[in-house]
């Protein structure tokens, strides 16, 4: 956690070599194969119902997807400069993938649902729901302590709402209708798909020395946050993770074209969803900082989720405290189901006294990240981007109780990275951006 993430690495030089190969086709179809297994293992041996009807229909669209890969590789060996295999075929591909791994299977699960089948969505699906339904008729998406206890033990843990309150909107379609298109999986989706069009076109439309050569890194980024299967089977099956990142991906776009304030708003909105999203706001508001906007970054980043909070604290300040404290840490009346076996859960539960350590473990990164913060902060969208995905992969390796699923934000951080990259002067070894190289920070 204290190297440079502004100096270029061998595996930085390493992964540019692999996502150009034969014009980017190479790792296409690697994606797109590998997947079709993935979904493929899935449907035959997941024991989450959700996740097998995923894997049966997704199977085939990865398959698809990576035969006309393989028909792009034949174009290009004929002709090099073939539209068949350059970058707007590419995107075509990826946007069917998307179209046939994500939104058919979430379409399908959301109609089946909808006619009576209580085994096509995940347990966040129904959480969000019925936070939207409590936030139209109370005011608050959260249940107090009392009334969840009150609750049949079977149905306790889908009273908690360990949420932020702005992701209750996602659930109040279901509130005002009972239809599959009210289902919280297709807010979801629309609100990702319409967040990643507006960070491609931010990249798109900043200043040409700065978008110039961006598009291969920009398709390889949306590819990792919509049809990388950990992606496309969590928005199908659960998708509450996706607009958060999708959020976030759109801060670092917006600090790619040094918008500091509207990159403050995007993750801020982010963190008025979910708490995954408030340490990537940290880290932009120190990015920020080195520009002299980090109070311009600071009132949205951190003021959105704050006033996102105000109405349920104010509602019911014990409910909203065991929702997004307690329940989070432990202490509710039952227990998080979150505990894919990473190192954290490993600790905590092979060793004595095992919580301790990982929790000690998990405090020590945070110290370690806060220092490097504090000695050299993020200069660079890039950089800012390797620090968030770093640190988040850390967490969630080191986290007590997580998700495989959560492994998303990392990696679609980590991806997103080169496609942030400006000017190449900005970004020579040992380069530090100075009042006389640095532009004003814009909106």
């Amino acid at each position: 956690m204290t190297a440079d993430p502004d100096r270029p690495a061998t595996a930085a030089r390493r992964w540019a070599g692999i996502h150009s190969a034969a014009g980017g086709l190479a790792l296409d179809l690697g994606l797109y194969a590998v997947s079709a297994a993935f979904a493929g293992i899935t449907a035959a041996t997941s024991t989450l119902t959700p996740h097998r009807a995923w894997g049966a229909l997704a199977t085939a669209g990865y398959v698809l997807a990576a035969l006309a890969v393989a028909g792009q590789f034949l174009a290009r060996r004929r002709s090099a400069g073939t539209l068949l295999a350059g970058l707007g075929a590419r995107w075509a591909v990826a946007g069917f993938a998307w179209a046939t791994t994500t939104l058919l299977p979430l379409v399908a699960q959301s109609v089946q649902r909808a006619a009576g089948r209580t085994d096509r969505a995940q347990e966040e699906v129904v959480v969000v729901e019925h936070a939207g339904t409590r936030l139209a008729e109370h005011g608050t998406p959260y249940l107090g302590h009392d009334a969840i206890a009150a609750l049949p033990p079977a149905e306790q843990l889908l009273g908690y709402t360990p949420y932020q309150p702005g992701m209750a909107l996602f659930g109040l379609p279901r509130a005002a209708a009972d239809a599959w298109w009210t289902d919280a999986r297709i807010w979801f989706a629309l609100v990702t798909a319409a967040v990643l069009a507006a960070a491609v076109a931010t990249l798109r439309t900043a200043s040409a020395p700065a978008a110039a050569g961006r598009g291969p890194a920009v398709l390889r980024g949306v590819q990792a946050a919509t049809v990388l299967p950990v992606c496309a089977l969590t928005l199908a099956t659960g998708g509450d993770d996706l607009p958060v990142l999708a959020l976030c991906l759109l801060a670092l776009a917006l600090a790619a074209a040094d918008r500091p304030g509207r990159a403050g708003l995007a993750v801020g909105a982010a963190g008025a969803l979910k708490l995954f999203a408030w340490p990537a706001a940290v880290v932009l508001v120190c990015w920020a900082a080195t520009r002299r906007a980090g109070l311009r970054a600071a009132l949205g980043a951190l003021g959105l989720p704050i006033l996102a909070l105000l109405p349920a604290l104010l509602v019911d300040r014990d409910a909203l405290v065991e929702n997004v404290l307690r329940f989070p840490l432990g202490h509710g009346l039952v227990t998080s189901p979150a505990q894919s076996p990473f190192p954290g859960h490993l600790i905590a539960t092979a060793l004595p006294a095992g919580r301790v350590v990982a929790a000690a473990l998990l405090v020590a990164t945070g110290v370690a990240i806060a220092v490097r913060l504090l000695r050299r902060p993020p200069r660079t969208a890039v950089s800012t981007a390797l620090i968030c995905g770093y640190g988040l992969l850390a967490a969630i390796l080191l986290m007590p109780s997580t998700r495989f699923g959560y492994l998303l934000y990392p990696i679609a951080l980590l991806v997103w990275a080169p496609a942030l990259a400006g000017p190449p002067a900005l970004y020579r070894p040992g380069f530090r951006a100075t009042s006389a190289t640095r532009p004003a920070a814009k909106a």
